[in-house]
C-alpha cells in the first residue's frame, strides 16, 4: 500500500497539473483574443485569475505540509520544492496572459492597423515552451528540459526586434502609436512567459538531476 507521504505527492503532482493546464489555457485565450479580437475571450482570461490564484494558495500550502509534517530527503525533498518554485511560475504566467488581455481590450477600441510585428509567431512559440516545460515535468525528463532553455533564445530575439520595429513605427507613424505600444507590451508579456516557462525546465533539471542551472541555462545545460 501506498503511504500516506506518497500519497500526498500524488496529490501535489496532480494539483500542479491541473494548474498548468489553466495557465496554459489563459495564455492560448489570451492569443486567439488577440489574433481575433475577441472580447469574450478577454474576459474568460479575467474571469478565470481568481481559480489559478486559489490553485496556487492550495498547491502551496500541500507543498508546506508535505514539508513540515514528513522531512523529505533526496529526490523526494527536491520534487516539492521543484513543485513549490513552478507553481508561482505558473501563477505568473496567468498573470501575463491577463496582461495580455487587458491590451487586447484597448486595442480593440482602434480600427486594425497593419503593425510590423508578428505576435501570432511570438506566441505560437511561447506557448509550445509553456506546453514542452509541462511535458517535461510530467515525464520527469531533464534532456527536454534543456531544450526548453534552448527556445528562449528565439524567442529574446522575437521581442528585441518587435521593439525596434514597434518603436520607429511609432515615430514615422504617429498616429499608430497607442496600437503600437499596445503590441509592444503584448510581446513583452509574450517573453516573460518564456522566461517562466524556461524557469519550469531548469527546476524540473534541478529536481531529475540536482543541478541548479540558473543564471547561466545556456552554459551549464550542455554539461548537464
Amino acid at each position: 500500500m501506498r503511504t500516506k507521504f506518497q500519497q500526498g505527492l500524488d496529490t501535489l503532482r496532480e494539483r500542479l497539473l491541473k494548474m498548468g493546464g489553466m495557465a496554459e489555457q489563459a495564455v492560448d485565450r489570451a492569443c486567439q483574443a488577440y489574433r481575433d479580437r475577441d472580447l469574450s475571450l478577454c474576459q474568460r482570461v479575467l474571469d478565470g485569475e481568481t481559480l489559478i490564484n486559489a490553485a496556487e494558495r492550495e498547491i502551496d500550502e500541500i507543498g508546506f505540509d508535505l514539508l513540515a509534517m514528513q522531512q523529505p530527503m533526496a529526490i523526494d525533498l527536491r520534487f516539492i520544492l521543484a513543485v513549490i518554485k513552478i507553481n508561482a511560475d505558473l501563477e505568473r504566467v496567468g498573470d501575463q496572459a491577463v496582461n495580455i488581455a487587458q491590451r487586447v481590450l484597448h486595442l480593440v477600441e482602434y480600427a486594425p492597423k497593419d503593425l510590423p510585428v508578428d505576435i501570432p509567431a511570438m506566441a505560437s512559440k511561447v506557448r509550445k515552451m509553456v506546453r514542452d516545460a509541462l511535458q517535461c515535468f510530467i515525464e520527469g525528463d531533464a534532456d527536454q528540459a534543456k531544450r526548453v532553455l534552448e527556445a528562449d533564445d528565439e524567442v529574446d530575439r522575437m521581442n528585441k526586434e518587435a521593439f525596434a520595429n514597434l518603436s520607429a513605427c511609432m515615430q514615422e507613424h504617429p498616429d499608430s502609436a497607442a496600437q503600437a505600444l499596445d503590441a509592444l507590451s503584448i510581446a513583452r508579456n509574450l517573453e516573460r512567459v518564456a522566461d517562466h516557462a524556461t524557469n519550469i525546465a531548469e527546476d524540473v533539471i534541478f529536481w531529475i538531476r540536482g543541478a541548479d542551472v540558473r543564471h547561466h541555462a545556456g552554459q551549464s545545460a550542455s554539461r548537464i
